[in-house]
């Protein structure tokens, strides 16, 4: 999924993550191990933890070491990456459910190539990877059905979050987007094209 992060603000954020004491159940350092199996397991355990945790994203990061938080680099091309035929991207939104919000950054950092995965928070439900939900326990991996009290408060916290600050729907065309809003039929008639490329992002909207 393509979002638009400016290098400065990449760079910041690197900053501000590395001055964390050690990982936490929403941040995650790696060097260049990069499994998609992992990384599948990563989003759903990463984005079930920052809803825990009330952050609103969670991030992983390749080129930094964990116990030092030093900035080593890292060989992992994500955008190269592809499982059987299909792009690793596309691979991990296949699997995951619900299809939440996920995107690659790659970019320098004093010399050194840094990855950056942006994982939006779960809503609603539990995010899984191939059917199975996962949590982090510190900074360990785990399958959270094996932690029945952390499933129970992450569900409370789900049905504690108002109806408003929920995501109605992602990834929309812009003619999607347009019938949702009924505007659609206005542009036709006003003979004004509505792109087909574009992607909207629901959470740039206030009502």
């Amino acid at each position: 999924m393509t979002t638009d992060r400016p290098t400065e603000y990449l760079i910041s954020l690197v900053y501000e993550l590395r001055k964390l004491p050690k990982e936490t159940e929403w941040v995650e350092f790696k060097l260049n191990d990069a499994e998609p199996e992992d990384i599948g397991e990563y989003v759903s355990a990463l984005a079930n933890s920052a809803a825990l945790c009330g952050k609103a994203s969670a991030y992983l990061i390749w080129g930094i070491e964990d116990g030092s938080h030093d900035l080593v680099g890292t060989t992992f091309l994500p955008s190269r990456i592809k499982v059987g035929n299909e792009e690793l991207e596309n691979w991990l939104l296949r699997l995951l459910t619900p299809k939440i919000h996920f995107c690659f950054y790659e970019f320098g950092i004093d010399g050194v190539r840094i990855v950056l995965l942006e994982i939006g928070r779960a809503f609603r439900h539990p995010v899984q990877f191939r059917g199975q939900e996962f949590i982090r326990v510190g900074s360990y991996k785990k399958r959270l059905k094996e932690f029945a009290e952390k499933e129970r408060a992450l569900w409370r916290i789900f049905d504690q979050t108002p109806f408003e600050k929920l995501i109605a729907a992602g990834e929309l065309s812009t003619e999607d987007l347009l019938k949702l809003f009924g505007l659609l039929r206005l542009f036709r008639s006003a003979k004004t094209p509505a792109s087909r490329s574009t992607r909207w992002h629901p959470t740039i909207f206030v009502c």
